[in-house]
């Protein structure tokens, strides 16, 4: 059977329509110009992070409690992670254009609360605020771009608006490294309220005839509630576990069954309300699952790893950090290149089973090309391993959301894009988690082995403690057994991220191509998932 034929089952409905050019009426000016205030939407929800990072020891030395410091970042996470999934109900419900707006106006009122701050208790509070207005600005653009544009068009729309990650984690550092030297830190904050403000009067403006809910459906609290607790449970294990507290530790163990019985509860509320939050029917289908299934995947192996890269590049090629961030350039070019040049391609022919498979297998052969690097790699070498991966990242990432837009009816064009942003975020936080571990736990190991790991000595009180300056200041011999430590953690991190990433290659052989609707008829579209047609067709 080829690829692209059809079977019957839970997805089986009738063969496509023909084209339609009515759609929601959108004109190419129209499109173009709100296009350009998602942009800059997508860009404030990926930039925050990066820019606020370089500002954080900053922050701490001025409003004082480091201990609060990592609550800083796991705050927001939290907070966003949990409210993207309900942000994309809400705009099912309500209508995209007064939810999204509200996403902004939440994450501008979060920053400049953040900028005021006083004490670090305040500004991880703020934190949490702006945290839950950036849970729907992903999930709001990707299901904006879904009702105005037609999935054979979609594609070159999201590849650029994927294409904004790289840009955001290339600019973020610089910017605001530039802001904590040259201005106030408060400025990292203020600096989202200008692009917001054009944002969200670009979007009030243009997104008019996108279709309005009725407001009269009730929302499912108790779901709601059920998912923030059991995300939140996990999304604290991925984040404490083997850092804050043992694996094995109450704590862990308590966050693990309240994880399970909370998601068990939350599955049987979505099967009896009428409304619920995440309708699990969007799961019957087998593309859309699939899809989830490779944003996971990819979450948790390219950003789980790629993390982790700055330490090799710092500790072992003895790059800066600001220059351990230019050196990310070559993955972020080809992920951006290969997104748009996707998007396009996809657009033309219609085809785009080819590409999250062979993204897959860029983003499997990159992880493992990193496992081979050893003391005396050179940049030049991690240079092409860095495009390599970049490709398969740009190859995956916006394709996964396609498609299971392509497998959604209209009417759950929202929670299908935010359960798949949901899921990307998920592996990505169990990634940093677990192969961090891995990471931590290889490099105690060598050290102990050459006899200077642990509590004192040449090291310092601790391996975790090291920085690239103290580094320096250490005998040869010292340096040389400390980077043969963090090059045996980098390479069995990289090579379980490839042992994931090889399994994306699997799930990704799996979808079927399923053809794209041609016009965005919300009318049957509301009704329609994207059909699979009987063989022979």
């Amino acid at each position: 059977m080829k690829d692209d034929d059809r079977t019957t089952g839970a997805d089986a409905t009738p063969p496509p329509p023909a084209r339609e050019t009515a759609g929601l009426g959108f004109s190419h000016r129209q499109i173009m110009l709100t296009m350009s205030g998602l942009a800059i939407a997508m860009l404030l929800a990926m930039l925050d992070n990066m820019i606020v990072s370089p500002a954080l020891p900053t922050i701490v030395g001025e409003l004082g409690g480091l201990d609060h410091l990592a609550w800083v970042v796991t705050g927001y996470i939290l907070a966003s992670t949990a409210a993207t999934p309900i942000w994309g109900k809400l705009g099912d419900l309500y209508g995209r254009r007064i939810t999204f707006t509200s996403t902004v106006a939440l994450f501008l009122l979060g920053s400049v609360l953040c900028g005021l701050s006083q004490d670090m208790i305040q500004l991880v509070a703020f934190r949490a605020v702006q945290g839950l207005g950036a849970g729907g600005l992903m999930v709001g653009v990707l299901s904006i771009v879904g009702e105005m544009i037609p999935p054979r068009d979609r594609s070159k729309y999201q590849g650029v608006i994927m294409a904004v990650m790289p840009v955001a984690m290339i600019a973020g550092p610089l910017i605001g490294g530039f802001i904590t030297d040259n201005l106030s830190w408060r400025w990292a904050f203020y600096i989202n309220l200008p692009l917001g403000v054009v944002t969200l009067i670009v979007c009030w403006v243009t997104l008019g005839k996108l279709p309005k809910g009725s407001g009269r459906e009730r929302i499912d609290w108790t779901g709601a509630g059920l998912l923030t607790v059991w995300i939140t449970a996990l999304v604290l294990i991925a984040s404490w576990g083997g850092t804050e507290y043992d694996w094995a530790s109450p704590q862990i163990i308590f966050l693990a069954v309240l994880t399970v019985t909370t998601f068990v509860a939350f599955l049987i509320v979505q099967q009896r309300v009428v409304e619920p939050i995440m309708p699990l029917r969007v799961f019957k289908s087998r593309n859309f699952s699939l899809a989830s299934g490779v944003a996971f995947i990819s979450g948790f192996a390219m950003f789980g790893a790629m993390g982790f890269l700055p330490q090799y590049q710092q500790f072992v090629q003895g790059s800066s950090a600001t220059n351990s961030g230019l050196l990310l350039m070559p993955m972020m070019v080809a992920a951006m290149v290969v997104s748009l040049s996707g998007g396009v391609l996809i657009s033309k022919t219609g085809r785009y089973k080819w590409l999250p498979v062979a993204g897959s297998i860029l983003v499997t052969t990159g992880l493992g090309l990193f496992a081979t690097v050893g003391l005396n790699t050179s940049k030049g070498t991690t240079f092409l391993y860095m495009a390599v991966l970049g490709a398969g990242m740009g190859a995956m990432m916006q394709t996964s959301t396609l498609i299971a837009q392509n497998s959604v009816a209209m009417r759950d064009m929202g929670v299908g894009s935010g359960a798949v942003t949901f899921l990307r975020n998920m592996g990505s936080s169990l990634g940093v988690s677990l192969l961090g571990a891995l990471y931590t736990s290889r490099l105690t190991e060598s050290l102990t082995r050459a006899g200077i790991g642990g509590g004192s000595g040449d090291m310092g009180d601790s391996a975790s403690s090291m920085t690239p300056k103290a580094l320096k200041a250490l005998p040869d011999t010292v340096q040389h057994v400390f980077q043969q430590a963090v090059t045996d953690g980098i390479t069995t991190l990289f090579t379980w991220g490839a042992v994931v990433a090889a399994a994306g290659i699997a799930v990704a052989l799996l979808i079927r191509h399923v053809p794209l609707r041609e016009a965005a008829n919300p009318q049957k579209a509301e009704t329609e998932p994207e059909r699979v047609a009987t063989p022979g067709n």
